[in-house]
Parts: C-alpha cells; structure tokens; sequence
C-alpha cells in the first residue's frame, strides 16, 4: 500500500503542511517536531516526489554506487569504470541519456549500506550498483530484500558487482560475481605445487561473503593435498601448530596483514608461505616477514588477492590472483543504464585468474627444524 504525505503527517501527529515543510526545508520548524516528522517518514519508509506507483515512469537522472571504502582501489576502480559507462562518452548531456552517478562509501557499515539505500529510493534514484562482499547476517540480508524490492518497485535498476546473488530476491537485474572461492584454490594450490606445506592463511573479517569464499578455496586446495579438511580454523586440532592455528582473521587493511602475519610467526616458527585475503592485507604481511629478518620469498613466500594496480610494483612482485574490476565495473555500468543484456538468469560468474610473481618461490628451509624442506 503507498504511503502518503497524510499518512506521515498523521504518524508524526501534525499537518501535511508541516510535514511538506519539514521535507523541502523552505521554512523554519522546531527541532522536535522536525525530528518528528522525519522519524515518521523513516518508519514509514515514505518515498518524495510521488507515490511509488508512478516513479517507474518518473526515475531521475541519479545512480547510485555503493562502496565499503572508496580510497581501496578494489573498490575504486570498480566504481570509476561504472561511472564512466553511466556519465556517457559523447557529452551530449540529458539528451543523450547519460547519468548523474554518485559515489556512496559505506564504510563497511550494514546500516550506512541502508540508509544510502533509503536516501537513493526518496531521490528516485533511476539505479543502483552495489560492489564488494555482503554480510551475512540474516536480519541484514531481510532488510536488504525489503529494500532492493521496494526499489525495483519504484523502477529502480538494481545491479551487484563482485557481489553474489541475494537470496530470494527478484529485484536484481544482474549479479556479478567474482570466483573467489576458485582463486583462492588454485592460489594455494600454486604453493602447495611449489612445496609448501606450512600456509598460513590472513583472512577478512569473519561477517563477510568475500572473506568466506576465498577462505574455502584455501581449505579445499589444503584438504586436497592431504593437510587438512574444510573445518579448519574452527575446531581444535592436533600436531605441531594445527591448521586451526594457522588462520587468523581481522580487517581488510595492511596493519591487519602485518599484526595476523607477526601472530602467525610465533605460532609457527616453521612458517614457509603466507596467503593473504587480499593485495594491501599482502603488503602488510611482506612488511612483517622483513621486520622479522626474513627474506621474501627465500625464507617466506607471500601471496595476496585482487591484483591491485600496486601489487606488480611491490618488492619483490607480488604473486596474487587478478580480478578483472574494471571491466566488472564497466559492465556493471552498462547493465544499470540498460544498454547491456543481463546475462542468463540475471547471474554472472567471473573468472579469477592466477598471477604467478617473484614473491613466491619453493621453501628453502625449514625454519623451525633447520632441515631443507623441498
């Protein structure tokens, strides 16, 4: 049922006059009944400029991108490749369709992620990209489906990028999702065929579709070689320093990769390799193995994840797995303006492919029993 003006106005017991002034700011109205007002409009979810029957027909010139961290190149490379396809080629403005696409970083927050979402519908935002991994928390992925349905409904183009599809959702256009969990195999599966046998693994944050996928691609590749089943890391094992010891999880940042790698050291004096969640965990981790007086990859070898711009660059270059998110971006551009087919069933895996470098070489020695381990 659409919910008027009158209805907020009601909820927030004034007249639809205030609330009308409360909503476009062009009179001056106490603070709490302002506060009010606006909480009404939250809790009835009430949509500017309109009923939502009518914005399939009237959506504005505005795209909204999400981001968990717009200064990750992970993330801004996906949403300048997007803004690129949505603001057009020709600058012939509004007549040659081009949109207005506007940047939202979330910070990594599930209800900041909400509220933009909220915020893009009152605007009648013509579509919505939503990049990087989602949390998985059940009340999260409810409001989520609540809310991309409510947009859809409204004639909003809801597209994910490096994202995987929302369960039971039918409001997204297309879905877009990096193979994390094949990367991250066949990364390990590169040190495994190196000769490593002691990988300690830096994980992303335990909430996070992207930490958990690339972290089973790891386990499967271990479990394969005979080092250890999928359960790793959440039980209680036996041997010198069990697998469940050999992973350790924390942020996205390069101070997570440097303080995990330093905890996985004093585990596992024994350490050869290192697999990071991603490229800027990696350089964490290659600052700590130097720290510690070893060399990469004569002592350790360091792997990461996503093949950032800076990650060839590194000292020595960094062995990772390439996500094309420029093009991801791109195309995930192209699909909120409509001039791209969705693919088959409105889902898209795409491909990661292994970045063999100079930071991983076969283990020298082993360092915690002063015997070569080749």
């Amino acid at each position: 049922m659409t919910v008027t003006l009158a209805d907020v106005a009601a909820r927030a017991r004034v007249s639809p006059a205030t609330v009308s002034r409360v909503l476009n700011g062009n009179y001056p109205v106490a603070a709490a009944t302002r506060e009010r007002v606006l909480r009404a409009v939250d809790d009835l979810d009430y949509v500017l400029n309109g009923p939502a029957s009518s914005l399939a027909a009237a959506t504005s010139d505005l795209v909204g991108i999400l981001v968990n961290d717009i200064a990750d190149p992970f993330f801004g490379i996906m949403a300048g490749a997007a803004q690129t396809e949505i603001g057009g080629h020709e600058g012939t403005g509004r007549a040659g369709g081009e949109k207005l696409a506007v940047v939202c970083n979330t910070g990594g927050s599930p209800e900041r992620e909400l509220t933009y979402l909220t915020l893009l519908q009152r605007q009648r935002a013509a579509a919505v990209i939503l990049t990087g991994g989602a949390l998985e928390d059940p009340g999260h992925i409810a409001a989520m489906t609540t809310k991309l349905a409510k947009l859809a409904d409204a004639g909003t183009r809801v597209v994910l990028c490096g994202r995987p599809p929302l369960p039971g959702s039918d409001a997204i256009v297309a879905s877009l999702a990096f193979d994390n969990r094949g990367g991250g195999r066949r990364l390990t599966e590169h040190l495994l065929t190196l000769g490593h046998r002691r990988i300690g693994y830096v994980a992303g944050p335990l909430e996070r579709t992207t930490t958990r996928h690339r972290l089973e691609g790891h386990q499967a590749a271990m479990a394969a070689a005979g080092l250890g089943g999928p359960a790793a890391g959440t039980g209680s094992g036996a041997g010198r320093a069990g697998r469940e010891e050999l992973i350790v999880h924390g942020p996205y940042s390069r101070r997570s990769g440097y303080e995990a790698t330093l905890e996985l050291l004093r585990r596992a004096p024994d350490l050869t390799a290192v697999v990071a969640a991603n490229d800027t965990v990696a350089l964490g981790a290659c600052a700590a193995v130097r720290d510690q007086g070893l060399r990469i990859p004569e002592d350790v070898s360091v792997a990461g994840f996503d093949d950032l711009p800076f990650s060839v660059d590194a000292t020595p270059a960094l062995t990772t797995v390439r996500l094309p998110l420029y093009e991801a971006g791109a195309r995930a551009g192209r699909l909120a303006m409509g001039t791209e087919t969705p693919p088959p069933g409105g889902i898209a895996t795409i491909t990661a492919e292994l970045m063999a470098r100079a930071s991983t070489a076969p283990p020298r020695v082993d360092r915690g029993r002063g015997q070569p381990t080749g």
